[in-house]
């Protein structure tokens, strides 16, 4: 009898299964690879499209007269971005991203790389009911633009202290006035007063023309605090002895000097913009004042759990929308705390065989968007947080480096993220601590 229930379930899950219909899709810029199967018959079609409007209806056009339940068609492909994939998640298909390594994995001892044979590959994974997946939940509309001005924000920082990196070895080689006048400190060279200095006078005999009037003027317009002190320390520096620089050379480097200077005017204007537009999208208005508040917040214009992630010590509205912007607005996607611990690569992977034991402290395959601001987070969390000190003090005393206590620390730190998105709740740093006193202390005999 039980066999017989046995054999009927399986019947009963074969003719579920062979409504499924397996797409595998091997993306480039300007045409896709893309292969159908179905379940028990294995790959039944492949074809090339365009990547044009015609090339992405003829594919969904032809995935639907094959299956016409849109949602039994699961696709397989490995990005989680780009307007085909939004195509494809709005036709109401269920899509399953993969990172490239799991293809390159399966395609044989000579790991030969063909677009053909690997949308091949994908629609087998997509056919596989044993093959664990995360079905794709696309952001919203909100949530999608904070994740996308955070992450041009992060790339524009990254441009920016390329940037200042070379704008200040081109004036040690033929402007060391200019370096002297901003200090050792090297935020003053990238502060607004200095770049438009540079931007008007790259270079020395061009700044010595100029009065000390003149300059306490200039100082005054680009809204320096003391222009007199900035005009007499701009006056003492070009009146420093300083070693001889080839004419040649200042002439080359001239213009070079007010390119880069006028580059990273630019990118502070953008990230200041980007920085109101992400306060704005967590809080639902844009803040105002000395005390930085929004006068009328409206939860429908921010992304939900804006607040949440501000309550937390060491977020601020750039590091809050780097995080709030990758997770996105659907927490019910991680089912379990660690699901998000591994998508940003916090969670370490042991791997045990025999007597030998490893544990890979930091995983290859993550978001590293989210992975490289969850480790800051865990930095700026040290100086605003009591317990997250203590538990970074205790990791390195047991032996830890810098990086693998913050790692650790990050990833304490998401666990208890997850619970109050969750939860809808603030965090509260005297709640956890107790809960946290609570769950250290050793249980008491009977």
């Amino acid at each position: 009898m039980q066999r017989l229930g046995l054999r009927l379930f399986h019947s009963h899950a074969g003719r579920e299964l062979r409504h499924l219909l397996g797409v595998g899709i091997d993306w480039a810029e300007s045409f896709h690879d893309v292969a159908l199967g179905r379940p028990g018959d294995g790959i039944v079609d492949q074809f090339r499209i365009d990547h044009t409007v015609a090339g992405v209806e003829r594919l969904i056009t032809r995935c639907l007269e094959l299956e016409p339940d849109p949602a039994d068609v699961r696709v397989v492909l490995e990005t989680r971005h780009g307007v085909l994939v939004e195509a494809l998640a709005d036709a109401g298909f269920t899509v399953l991203p993969v990172n490239p390594d799991l293809v390159a994995r399966r395609r044989g001892p000579a790991r030969k790389k063909d677009d053909a044979e690997d949308a091949r590959i994908c629609c087998l994974m997509a056919l596989d009911q044993f093959l664990e997946l995360r079905k794709l939940i696309p952001h919203g509309d909100l949530a999608g633009e904070l994740r996308s001005i955070a992450r041009d924000d992060e790339r524009a920082a990254r441009d920016q202290r390329r940037l200042l990196n070379r704008l200040r070895a081109d004036l040690l080689a033929t402007f060391p006035a200019a370096v002297a006048i901003a200090g050792d400190n090297s935020g003053d060279l990238g502060s607004p007063v200095m770049l438009k200095l540079l931007a008007n006078w790259p270079t020395h005999a061009q700044l010595a023309d100029i009065d000390a009037d003149t300059i306490e003027a200039f100082a005054r317009t680009a809204k320096h605090g003391w222009p007199d002190r900035f005009a007499a320390r701009v006056t003492d520096a070009l009146a420093a002895e300083h070693l001889p620089v080839r004419d040649y050379l200042i002439r080359a480097k001239a213009t070079t000097i007010a390119l880069t200077a006028t580059q990273l005017l630019a990118l502070r204007d953008a990230r200041k913009a980007w920085e109101r537009r992400m306060a704005a999208l967590l809080l639902g208005d844009t803040r105002y004042g000395r005390a930085k508040q929004p006068r009328n917040p409206d939860p429908g214009k921010a992304v939900p759990g804006g607040e949440i992630y501000l309550s937390f010590p060491g977020l601020g509205d750039i590091l809050a929308a780097r995080i709030a912007g990758e997770i996105g607005d659907h927490i019910e996607q991680f089912d379990h705390p660690n699901g998000l611990q591994c998508y940003s690569g916090t969670a370490p992977v042991t791997r045990r065989s025999g007597r030998s034991e490893l544990v890979i402290a930091r995983r290859l395959a993550h978001n590293r968007y989210l992975g490289t601001a969850v480790h800051q987070w865990a930095f700026c969390s040290l100086n605003s947080s009591a317990w997250a000190r203590e538990f970074y003090d205790t990791k390195i005393k047991a032996g830890k480096a810098h990086h693998s206590a913050l790692r650790a620390l990050a990833n304490r730190w998401l666990e208890i993220l997850w619970h109050c998105l969750t939860k809808g709740v603030r965090y509260d740093e005297n709640i956890h601590i107790r809960n946290r006193s609570k769950a250290l202390q050793p249980p008491t005999a009977a």
